[in-house]
């Protein structure tokens, strides 16, 4: 797995479950500073990483011989990473997905990325989701994850792999619900970091959450999703958990384009991938193939990417036709 934030944490969690786990990432230097000094100090500082944790730049390396193989690159980079590595994943290995989007272009789900480009079975491949803030669950605060994949027994083999005294984790066969969560919360985590940065109370901030959480049921059913994913971990858990903490990556983004600063102004000042940006026009664009309606998705794209004032973003939600609930 590579050596960024979540999956360095991952592979704490998987070590302090009692597995060998090697971390690849490209910046040599940067290998040399984990496998020294046990530490990696541009993703987690202060972070002491366990003994059962090497590095490595060469990537046939660290996938040689790997029962478990765990993705952990940025959604639209996923594509590009497995051309490069489709050929040197072991043929039975279990791949488990920690990237949260979908793919601008083809609106597909990083499993279904995963078949395509690595030439990998789906029931060969595993998606971790839930409430997921590395820097909580690398300090070892208690949290719970779900393992989805439609092999069970795959699930339960990741899941077993990874349980340990802070982190635990469930297993569920829907593949597409888990996914269609973990994706679609980064989008409303924007919305509700915008509203944050507007200086908004907790009545608009509750509203956004309850009406996200309903515009993803809504994808989701349509795509083939259990509604009840949405009620638990990987729906409602994701999204709370990257709406209300200050260190939810697509929270924070948005909080500086609700005080005004443009979408370039934003990206200089991150260094670390905000999904949603990206995904909230891949979202947008298959919500509308389905015939679905998401209308945050819709202003959060606006906002983004074609410089629609949040103010006027807002007043268009508010202007909506009203509904039954």
């Amino acid at each position: 797995m590579t050596a960024g934030s979540f999956g360095t944490t991952f592979a704490k969690v998987l070590a302090d479950a009692g597995s060998d786990v090697t971390l690849w990432h490209r910046r040599p230097e940067l290998v040399a500073r984990i496998n020294e000094f046990h530490d990696n100090p541009d993703y987690l500082p202060g972070i002491v990483l366990p003994a059962g944790i090497t590095a490595t730049a060469d990537a046939a390396g660290a996938l040689s011989g790997a029962e478990i193989v765990v993705l952990a690159t940025p959604a639209q980079a996923l594509r590009e990473n497995l051309d490069a590595w489709r050929d040197l994943i072991p043929p039975t290995a279990t791949i488990v997905s920690l990237a949260k989007g979908i793919e601008l272009g083809t609106g597909l789900r990083m499993s279904e990325v995963i078949a395509e480009a690595g030439g990998v079975s789906p029931d060969r491949i595993c998606v971790l989701t839930g409430p997921n803030l590395a820097p909580e669950i690398a300090a070892e605060q208690p949290t719970a994850s779900v393992i989805a994949c439609t092999n069970p027994a795959r699930a339960e083999l990741v899941q077993d792999a990874v349980a340990n005294g802070y982190f635990r984790p469930y297993t569920s066969t829907d593949v597409i619900g888990c996914e269609l969560g973990g994706a679609v919360k980064n989008v409303i985590a924007l919305a509700y970091g915008i509203a944050t940065g507007m200086g908004l109370g907790h009545n608009t901030k509750a509203t956004l959450i309850t009406r996200g959480l309903a515009e993803t049921a809504r994808l989701g059913a349509k795509l083939g999703a259990d509604p009840m994913t949405f009620a638990g971990l990987a729906g409602l858990g994701d999204l709370f958990a990257s709406c209300s903490s200050p260190q939810a990556r697509n929270r924070a983004f948005g909080e500086v384009l609700g005080r005004g600063a443009t979408l370039a102004e934003a990206q200089a000042g991150t260094r670390q991938t905000v999904e949603g940006v990206k995904s909230c026009l891949a979202i947008r664009d298959l919500a509308r193939g389905c015939g679905v309606e998401m209308p945050i998705t819709e202003q959060v794209e606006q906002v983004c990417h074609e410089g629609v004032d949040p103010r006027k973003a807002l007043a268009a939600l508010m202007g909506r036709e009203t509904k039954p609930e």
